[in-house]
């Protein structure tokens, strides 16, 4: 691994994952802003339809008043299940960006696990030597792991300080 560019693929896909982590919340608000101007647009209809149901005389016109009482019914439902799915189909995007970058971490681990990414004079790591050549075992070697929590740490920092 230390031969070549791989320590870039790490970066890179780590950045990616970081990225996605924090434009998800952006890319859903716009839909999230779309599903609010349909629930608003069916609560004014709610309101308006029990508006004029409050105008229309039970006794006097029971069957126009009951169409309108079923018809209430029905749109606060929709509203209902509406909002419930919205809150489902977020959280369900959250979860799997998750496991994605959890899935994307172990492959690389598990493929780059014995090479070290980089090497670097034994000194300059030497009271956590072992710790940073996890799970390699090569002295002043850094490991994938290391790379990775120094690599994830650093991109968040740096994309929390953007956005």
């Amino acid at each position: 691994m230390a031969t070549g560019c791989a320590w870039f693929l790490v970066l890179v896909s780590v950045f990616l994952c970081n990225l996605m982590k924090i434009l998800l919340p952006t890319i859903s608000s716009f839909m999230v802003q779309k599903d609010a101007d349909q629930e608003s647009e069916m609560r004014s209809e709610i309101q308006q339809m029990k508006k004029e149901q409050s105008s229309i005389s039970m006794m006097d016109e029971f069957a126009r008043y009951a169409r309108l009482e079923r018809k209430i019914n029905k749109t606060t439902d929709k509203l209902k299940t509406h909002g419930k799915t919205n809150t489902r189909s977020h959280a369900d995007q959250f979860k799997w960006n998750i496991v994605k970058q959890a899935a994307l971490m172990v492959s690389l681990i598990w493929k780059y696990y014995s090479d070290p990414v980089t090497v670097v004079p034994s000194k300059w790591i030497a009271p956590v030597e072992r710790l940073v050549a996890f799970p390699t075992g090569v002295a002043g070697g850094v490991g994938i792991t290391c790379w990775l929590v120094v690599c994830n740490k650093v991109i968040t920092l740096g994309l929390g300080a953007i956005s």
